[in-house]
């Protein structure tokens, strides 16, 4: 992989591109796949709701942000930094960075799910894989990655384009074969269907499943770090941000009303959030008598997607990891890079980190629990830390005049600060309420296995930022 002094050199990223990049780490067919587990077809709702009401705010704000900041390569730690000081700036960097690790276990989750309906053709059972097993091979894809990750130049980018492009071709695909299979008036899985099972229930179910959503659909940030590498970054960065607001808002509508028509959504696979993707297109192919075209043309679409995934996410935290700021609180041994100009030690910390989740989670009683507690940590700790995103700008609009931009998400001011205040107090709301488990029972042996180690495992990543900075104030008192 290329060297950071060296991507300057590489070819000006185009706006497209960013967005595709963008797109591989926002939202995926999985997503809507998650929530509609949670939500059933009410979740159409939701979706449209918190398009109007957060997503497409938040993507917007993420544009004026990277405007503002476009000849910073830290992304939201920079953003923080400018803000509210370096200190803030190391703990965004901190956060932002052990917030990801939670997702790099999942999708590395979903990665051995993906290979599982390869070789295998059907869902993993219990039987079939432990749940060490299960853990060990995602550690193994983990680390095979990373050294995958850096053995090859642009990889990052191809993979976002080939695993973004195709996913989204895919949901097009699912789409638009539902609307055949309606006009050939074929039976619809959901009975009773009618406009009631649309509306949306703000009740205590929404609450506990509204960080999943907003995690379903954030991240838009973690591409800021490559405004440096656009051409004309201030004007197209946020061109990106419209591109992806339309494409999250197609994929999002549209796919939860077409998992309607093939699954009952009263009555749902208890293992939907693992293996629903691959219902979904083995449903398609059936119906179509095509066999299982779809499903393995899927399996293989989301492997690609979930390679991408993992190269941006891994990527895009080196960067963080190598930033002035974060190197200023952190050990010498973790900003230490190798020959290629990479962090060596940080994926260390990083893979033993995401062990650590990993195992933890696997002493669950079964893969699916796994799976979907390792799901929710993510709709915990996420939304927290994109919180710290709408703080940077309530900021940056309270001081226009120190933090000037090109592009301007809603001129009023007053109106601005309210918006972005709206916003922080959504994602605190989402985070707070997705501590509670929603995939077991209230009050059984694992809810109560589920609510601990989402509470210890957050518990020890915030524990380990605040022991880092320690060392290094230690290793610095020793140099004087």
């Amino acid at each position: 992989m290329d060297t950071f002094d060296e991507a300057q050199k590489r070819k000006k990223l185009t706006w497209p591109v960013i967005a595709l990049m963008d797109f591989v780490t926002v939202i995926g067919f999985d997503d809507i796949i998650y929530n509609f587990q949670n939500q059933g077809l009410a979740v159409v709702s939701d979706w449209i709701v918190l398009l109007i009401l957060f997503v497409v705010p938040y993507e917007l704000i993420v544009g004026q942000l990277g405007a503002t900041f476009s000849d910073d390569g830290g992304g939201l730690s920079s953003w923080l930094r400018h803000t509210s000081g370096d200190r803030m700036g190391y703990i965004t960097a901190w956060c932002y960075w052990v917030v990801s690790l939670p997702y790099l276990v999942d999708v590395a989750n979903s990665t051995v799910v993906s290979f599982a309906w390869l070789f295998k053709g059907h869902a993993l059972s219990d039987k079939e894989m432990s749940n060490w097993a299960f853990a060990l091979f995602t550690a193994i894809i983990f680390v095979i990655f990373i050294f995958f990750q850096h053995r090859f130049a642009n990889s990052l980018q191809w993979l976002s384009i080939i695993g973004g492009g195709a996913m989204f071709i895919m949901t097009i695909l699912f789409v638009i074969m539902t609307i055949v299979y309606l006009g050939e008036g074929r039976r619809i899985a959901t009975q009773p269907f009618h406009f009631k099972n649309f509306l949306p229930t703000f009740d205590m179910k929404f609450l506990m499943s509204l960080g999943l959503l907003i995690f379903a659909m954030n991240g838009a940030e973690f591409v800021a770090p490559y405004v440096t590498e656009m051409k004309d970054g201030p004007r197209n960065f946020p061109k990106a941000m419209y591109m992806l607001a339309i494409m999250t808002g197609f994929l999002t509508i549209f796919g939860s009303f077409a998992l309607g028509v093939f699954f009952n959504a009263h009555h749902l696979p208890d293992d939907l959030k693992m293996n629903g993707s691959y219902y979904a297109f083995q449903a398609m192919g059936e119906k179509f008598g095509m066999g299982k075209f779809f499903l393995y043309t899927f399996i293989i679409t989301q492997a690609l997607y979930m390679l991408a995934q993992l190269a941006v996410l891994v990527d895009g935290g080196a960067r963080i990891f190598l930033s002035d700021t974060a190197k200023k609180y952190l050990p010498k041994q973790l900003t230490k890079t190798d020959k290629n100009g990479l962090p060596i030690n940080g994926y260390w910390l990083t893979t033993g980190i995401c062990s650590v989740l990993l195992f933890l989670s696997a002493t669950l009683p079964s893969v699916n629990d796994i799976f979907n507690q390792l799901l929710n940590l993510n709709g915990i700790v996420s939304p927290y830390v994109t919180g710290l995103l709408f703080w940077a700008f309530i900021k940056i609009r309270l001081h226009p005049e120190k933090f000037p931009s090109q592009y301007v998400f809603i001129k009023n001011k007053t109106f601005a600060v309210i918006v972005g205040w709206w916003c922080l107090i959504i994602t605190v709301t989402g985070a707070t309420f997705g501590i509670v488990p929603i995939d077991a029972k209230a009050g059984s042996a694992t809810w109560w296995h589920m609510l601990i180690l989402n509470i210890v495992e957050p518990l020890l990543m915030i524990g380990l930022g605040i022991v880092l900075p320690l060392i290094a104030k230690w290793q610095r008192s020793k140099e004087n």
